[in-house]
């Protein structure tokens, strides 16, 4: 895609569910919170409003429907969505859906203890869940 190259942090803690119109639709591999990370497929870009008008609208479209549906197959008690890129400088919006009682509630998910792998299986089942989510 015109050169775009995916940071490689991000691509060794996720795995890509889907390609969007504007994005790479990711996983975290750190299965204590059910995480997904939008990565828009442009180069050179680390903010937001670095893409020209119609990408950042197609980002918020994209980020919405992630949103609705991270929170139709969690049942989460928040969804928190954010763009920070303090570390990874590639442009990328984590939708993350947060319990009360979840692992470091109501802490931030950054830096908390160690990232817990996904079982195959549960893995499997959730990306199933989240594409019909977003199909329907």
């Amino acid at each position: 895609m015109n050169g775009f190259v995916l940071d490689p942090r991000l691509e060794n803690d996720s795995v890509s569910i889907m390609v969007t119109g504007l994005c790479d639709l990711r996983l975290s591999k750190d299965a204590r919170w059910p995480w997904l990370i939008l990565v828009p497929r442009r180069v050179d870009i680390t903010e937001i409003f670095e893409l020209t008008p119609l990408d950042q609208v197609l980002l918020a479209f994209e980020t919405e429907l992630v949103a609705k549906a991270l929170k139709k197959i969690t049942g989460a008690t928040k969804i928190n969505v954010g763009a920070l890129g303090n570390i990874v400088r590639q442009l990328h919006v984590h939708v993350i859906a947060r319990f009360e009682g979840d692992a470091n509630w109501p802490g931030p998910v950054w830096g908390f203890g160690r990232a817990e792998p996904y079982e195959d299986g549960k893995r499997d089942e959730f990306t199933a869940k989240l594409r019909e989510a977003l199909s329907s």
